[in-house]
Formats: C-alpha cells, sequence, structure tokens
C-alpha cells in the first residue's frame, strides 16, 4: 500500500453526543485524502504535585475511561468506516492533547463535534473546539449537531472566499480536498447590503456608486480566484445580505471552508469575528484554515 499524500486526519471524541458527527466528517475527509484515520481519547495526566497514590489510582480510573469512549467510537465507525487508528492520549485538557498529537503526526485536519448544547442541525463549539480554534497548526473543523446529510452527499464543498491571503489559504485547502474526488468548488463572496454597507454620511447617489464598484471588485477578484483552479469545476456567486446569515443559512455544501483571522501568528488557526460567529450559527460543517 502507498504511503498517503496527506498527513492523518485526527478526530477528538469523549463519548458525548457529538461522537457520531464527528466520526462520520473525519471518516469521509479521510476516505477523500485518501489518508489515515486516528480516532484519539484525551485523559487528564498526572498531576505535577499531590498525592502520588492517589493520582495514580484516579489516572487509571481516566485511562480506562478514555479506552471505553474508544471502544464507543469504534462501534460507531462500524465496518463501513475507513480503516483507523486508536490512541488514548494523557495531557492537561483535551485541547492540548490534541494540538500536541496533530503536531507530532503532522495531522491535515483536526475534526470535532459541537458542544453538549448546541441545537440540532446546527454548529456551537464545546470549550475544545474553542481552545483549538485559538491556535491550531492545521485546519480545525467542526461538525454540527445531528447533521442530516452526512458529509459527501451532496457533491459540492463550499468555500466563503475573501481576495486576502486567508481566504486564498481556504481556497486552496479546499482544492486539495476537491481535487481527489473532483467534487466542484462553490466560491461565496457576502456583500452587505444598504446601509450596512455605505461610507458614513454618503447620500443615495454616492451609496450606489459605492455599492456598484464594490460589486464589480468582489466579481472580479471571484472570477480571479475560480482562474487559480482550472483542474476543477468552479462556480461562483456574490450574494448581498448579512456576512455570517448568509454562509450560516448554506445547506447545500458537503462543508464549508473559510479563512482564519488577517492578523495574528503564521500558520495558526485564530478566530476572527466572522469565523468565530459563523461557527456558533453555521447548519453545515465548517473548517477553519491557519493563516498563510
Amino acid at each position: 500500500m502507498n504511503a498517503p499524500a496527506e498527513g492523518p486526519v485526527l478526530v477528538g471524541v469523549d463519548g458525548g453526543t457529538a461522537a457520531a458527527d464527528a466520526l462520520a466528517l473525519a471518516g469521509w475527509a479521510a476516505r477523500t485524502l485518501q489518508t489515515t484515520l486516528i480516532v484519539a481519547a484525551v485523559h487528564a495526566a498526572p498531576s505535577a504535585i499531590g498525592s502520588g497514590r492517589v493520582d495514580a489510582e484516579w489516572i487509571s480510573d481516566r485511562r480506562e475511561a478514555a479506552e471505553r469512549v474508544l471502544g464507543q467510537a469504534r462501534d460507531l465507525l462500524g465496518d463501513m468506516g475507513p480503516e483507523a487508528e486508536y490512541r488514548v492520549v494523557a495531557s492537561s485538557s483535551a485541547a492540548h492533547g490534541l494540538h500536541d498529537l496533530a503536531e507530532r503526526t503532522g495531522a491535515a485536519l483536526i475534526v470535532v463535534g459541537s458542544g453538549a448544547a448546541a441545537p440540532d442541525a446546527r454548529i456551537l463549539p464545546g470549550s475544545t473546539a474553542e481552545r483549538l480554534l485559538a491556535g491550531s497548526v492545521c485546519p480545525v473543523a467542526v461538525a454540527p449537531a445531528g447533521m442530516p446529510a452526512p458529509p459527501g452527499t451532496l457533491g459540492r464543498i463550499g468555500v466563503a472566499y475573501v481576495d486576502t491571503p486567508d481566504g486564498r489559504a481556504a481556497l486552496d485547502t479546499a482544492a486539495r480536498l476537491a481535487r481527489r474526488t473532483t467534487t466542484p468548488l462553490q466560491l461565496i463572496t457576502v456583500v452587505a447590503r444598504g446601509d450596512a454597507a455605505r461610507p458614513f454620511l454618503l447620500g443615495a447617489d454616492a451609496e450606489r456608486a459605492f455599492l456598484d464598484t464594490a460589486r464589480e471588485t468582489y466579481e472580479e477578484a471571484l472570477r480571479r480566484a475560480a482562474g487559480t483552479v482550472p483542474d476543477l469545476p468552479v462556480t461562483w456567486e456574490l450574494r448581498s445580505g448579512d456576512v455570517v446569515e448568509t454562509l450560516a443559512a448554506l445547506n447545500d455544501v458537503d462543508v464549508l471552508f473559510c479563512g482564519s483571522r488577517g492578523y495574528g501568528p503564521a500558520r495558526r488557526v485564530l478566530l476572527g469575528g466572522v469565523s468565530a460567529r459563523l461557527l456558533r450559527r453555521a447548519c453545515r460543517p465548517v473548517v477553519v484554515v491557519p493563516r498563510a
């Protein structure tokens, strides 16, 4: 068997209700990228201070609990899932453990489920996802609770595109995934309508001219971006409305890629205003890509 062209897909599980969604998304990504799936359960590491005997007994119990979580994940993946490795990781926190494992394995993607409070068919990151989304070295995907359509069934990959280094990084990462199955890409730019986009104290005529110029600029950027991936079917669309609400309502893509914040540490995920709010409302899986 040839070595995979990508690093592994890493999925964190904790025995909660979101495990099935996270495993479905991670399994699809691993199959599409033709790479290894690593299923990880993180338990507490020994404390630097405290009773050694108490620590040892408690850590042993936590490790056994993590093993049970992995057993549940095996059952959820079943025979239809990709070939997977199962790992128990000791760390100070779930996010820290997944961060470290991603760095050691050169992971192509980290996948987690939504928090327990997520409404049905919506994303709401839990505490682990929130921490992962503040410095991950690789893209982080969050699966919505109770996905009505499993990933891979809609046949299109979305990209929330803006003509910035972060937007281009999101497009490049989405294209690498899409090329494995020649899945069409849809690039979407949302421009605020009306007063939301109007410069301060401009009249109606100046507002129309401003919006027309903005639309022309965005359309040209979308055309150029589509031309950078000539080996894939690409469509693009410019929509008007609230940026977050418009992107969050997308329900016809298998997954939606978006860029990280436009400043901060290079090659690290760091959420900006749009990506942070999108991750609290989206109805399809969202992948946040590190800064280029």
